[in-house]
């Protein structure tokens, strides 16, 4: 695959002195802290709900005081009008949920690793509510308040507790349906194939919450010839296997060197790759690293990489917004479109097909049907007729297209129905544009680059080499998006996207 198995040492040689090799870890894991992690954007959403959950606590708790029987607002006011001002009273809230949520961020009740039972996070959500209560009331009486409705407190500290433990639930049920379609797991492979790696593996299976998709052992120099079993390749062929088997962690679980481990993350560095590792495999683990739990394995994590979480949740909400605006004022469009397609040629209006999506995933791929009925099994006959270079294929003409189909695909309304890809995450409406099976199995290493990020509607090459034949030309424009996207290209393409589908070149 021309790919360069090859390493180099990170420092020429092994680096000597303990606390030198300490100030390496440090700062590797320092430096890779501050960037924002797709965990860290999951406890910004929950902390978020949970003090819409308090506001609701509140709510119910000062309907449902028995001060006010009617249940209004003015009765609210009257139970509240002979306690201290409106002021301490907002104070007096902003520190209960201070209080809960600091609570709760120490108890591990946010993030994605809660590998706890429903049971164990629903006592450990009632425990936080019921501190943050006692702080609360500690507040109270420092402050000497002798008027605020001792009900309302408990009612609020009850309400928050159990609203909190539905959304718990809620938070559960919502990462395990999302890692069973695939969405938000994670590709890793474990270095070192002996029994604590085995070990390992083991937890990844039993503990489906963990959102890990076991790819396979990397054997260390010193297990050559040892049990092959589920081994994908050796230490040397590490930054190849990354790329082919779309990995987003390295677990070491083999004893390592320090030389090895630096050497491991020269090798992975700019690949957006995290490396964790169990305490006590390597030598001269920085006593700062937090430790998390992998199952029932500690784990620590050497080098994190910098996922642009923040970035890909706004990159999210504007796919869902104008997805949901798109279809609904397209709606019409998309019914005389079908109804075009079956007036003219027999057959159904939309034509599905299976494409390769983010990190290899397969999903199901929404057109207009603009060509005949069985037009994939007559693709081989025209195999001479290709006018693209390389794995594409395309042929200005092709006899496969009905009439309806050749204007959709001008104005390039036979894409529309990806709207829905969109919306079901399967899509971004900016990337690069999803591969067949077959084609992907033609790639080089170099090319899965553009694997790494969601497929897209449109791309650098809809708008800037649309009718290149080159295939190496396709890939560089993909690659340059994925390395450099943000927000505002984003904004820029679909601008620009706009402009070429107006103008009818499409083909």
């Amino acid at each position: 695959m021309g790919a360069n198995l090859g390493v180099t040492s990170v420092l020429g040689q092994e680096v000597g002195k303990p606390r030198e090799r300490a100030a390496i870890f440090g700062g590797l894991i320092s430096a890779k802290r501050r960037s924002a992690s797709q965990s860290s954007v999951n406890t910004a959403l929950m902390m978020m709900s949970d003090v819409f959950a308090v506001m609701v606590a509140v709510y119910l708790a000062l309907h449902l005081h028995p001060g006010n029987a009617s249940g209004s607002w003015d009765g609210v006011h009257r139970a509240l009008a002979v306690g201290p001002s409106m002021l301490v009273q907002f104070g007096y809230l902003a520190w209960f949920i201070t209080a809960m949520l600091v609570l709760s961020w120490h108890d591990g009740l946010y993030g994605r690793l809660r590998m706890s039972s429903r049971l164990h996070e629903s006592r450990m959500t009632v425990q936080a509510c019921l501190n943050a209560g006692l702080l609360l009331c500690g507040a109270m009486y420092m402050t000497h308040d002798a008027t605020t409705p001792r009900g309302v407190v408990i009612s609020m500290v009850c309400f928050t507790a159990a609203l909190l433990c539905l959304l718990r639930v809620f938070w559960r049920y919502s990462s395990q349906r999302d890692f069973a379609k695939g969405v938000g797991t994670k590709n890793i492979v474990i270095l070192g194939a002996g029994h604590v790696g085995d070990a390992v593996r083991g937890q990844i299976s039993k503990h489906r919450g963990l959102g890990r998709i076991f790819k396979g052992f990397i054997t260390l120099p010193e297990e050559a010839g040892g049990d092959t079993n589920g081994v994908i390749g050796s230490f040397y062929q590490l930054r190849h296997l990354v790329r082919q088997h779309f990995i987003d962690e390295i677990i070491i679980a083999g004893s390592c060197s320090t030389s090895q481990v630096l050497e491991l993350i020269e090798m992975v560095g700019g690949m957006e790759v995290e490396v964790l590792a169990i305490p006590g495999l390597y030598e001269d683990m920085v006593p700062e690293a937090p430790i998390f739990y992998l199952g029932d394995f500690p784990v620590t994590a050497i080098h994190r990489r910098d996922d642009k979480a923040l970035a890909c949740l706004v990159k999210r909400v504007v796919d869902i917004a104008l997805s949901v605006t798109l279809l609904i004022l397209l709606l019409p469009v998309f019914l005389v479109i079908a109804f075009a397609i079956k007036l003219t040629s027999p057959g159904p209006a939309f034509y599905v097909s299976d494409r390769i999506g983010k990190k290899g995933r397969v999903f199901r791929l929404w057109k207009f049907r603009t060509m005949k009925v069985g037009a994939d099994r007559m693709k081989a006959a025209l195999a001479s007729s290709n006018e693209r270079d390389g794995i594409l294929f395309k042929i200005k003409n092709d006899p496969r297209v009905t009439p309806i189909g050749r204007v959709l695909r001008k104005f390039s309304l036979d894409e529309l129905p990806q709207l829905f890809n969109v919306l079901w995450g399967d899509m971004s409406l900016v990337g690069p544009r999803p591969p067949l099976a077959n084609e992907v199995e033609r790639y080089e290493l170099k090319h899965y680059r553009r694997l790494d990020v969601l497929p897209g509607l449109t791309g650098l090459w809809q708008i800037r080499a649309r009718h290149d034949p080159s295939f190496d030309q396709y890939v560089a424009l993909d690659i340059a998006y994925v390395e450099n996207w943000n927000f505002w290209m984003d904004m820029k393409i679909l601008v620009r996207t706009a402009g070429v589908v107006l103008r009818g070149t499409g083909s």
